[in-house]
């Protein structure tokens, strides 16, 4: 239950070994800090491969692979592996613990911290991803939230298939967002929200809980449309 491989697929990143087979799918989230402290120190040579603009922040433990770029004024603070032609736009904010996969956009006033991003993500615009693992293809509209701890700080919950709940072990874990899914504009996802492959969730979505392959959340609202009496 609730294996990586129901989720990923594991030829769109080459950080595969953060997974264990038959261990849910979240445990990954503690084993970045250690995963990356063992590659940055197997490097050969210079860690920063790609291009950095001169008005940009970038920490010691920071690999940046070939075509790999960083914008005017974003800030990489480290430890974080970006792979190849992935863009770190203008105003980005990388935290610690943070593995980006090739070809991704971080976009804009995000802000990332302990997540795993699988090859051609895309995060562009005021988004927050922390303690979060996201899928090859996943998308965030603008304004998406990752909410990573519970306004009563305990341990966050998993709702398991028999409906029992599940603790996770983790006091700070936002989602799971499998391959190709969507997330519209201004959602946010509270803590412990799993997402499977090929789901679209429609924009200003609240969503909490466990959401399987090829699902839409569709999100409406009433609307009142009533006549402007204006002053002369």
């Amino acid at each position: 239950m609730f294996e990586a491989t129901d989720y990923f697929d594991f030829s769109h990143t080459e950080h595969g070994s953060l997974f264990e087979n038959d261990a849910p799918v979240w445990s990954a989230l503690s084993k970045i800090a250690p995963y990356l402290e063992e590659r940055l120190g197997q490097v050969d040579g210079d860690l920063i491969k790609g291009s950095v603009h001169p008005t940009a922040t970038v920490g010691t433990n920071v690999y940046l692979a070939e075509g790999a770029i960083v914008e005017a004024k974003a800030v990489i603070q480290g430890p974080a592996w970006i792979g190849a032609n992935t863009v770190v736009r203008s105003g980005a904010y990388l935290r610690n613990n943070v593995i980006v996969g090739e070809s991704c956009t971080l976009g804009n006033s995000c802000e990332f911290k302990n997540c795993l991003l699988f090859n051609n993500v895309e995060v562009p615009h005021f988004n927050y991803v922390g303690d979060a693992i996201l899928g090859h293809k996943a998308h965030l509209g603008a304004g998406v939230i990752c909410s990573n701890v519970r306004l009563d700080r305990r341990n966050v919950v998993v709702r398991g298939n028999g409906g029992e709940l599940l603790d996770t072990g983790l006091r700070k874990f936002s989602a799971i967002i499998g391959d190709r899914t969507e997330i519209g504009c201004n959602s946010v996802l509270s803590p412990g929200s799993i997402l499977g492959k090929d789901c679209i969730v429609y924009p200003l979505t609240h969503w909490q809980g466990i959401l399987g392959n090829a699902q839409i959340v569709k999100t409406k609202q009433p609307q009142d449309v009533v006549a402007r009496h204006m002053k002369d």
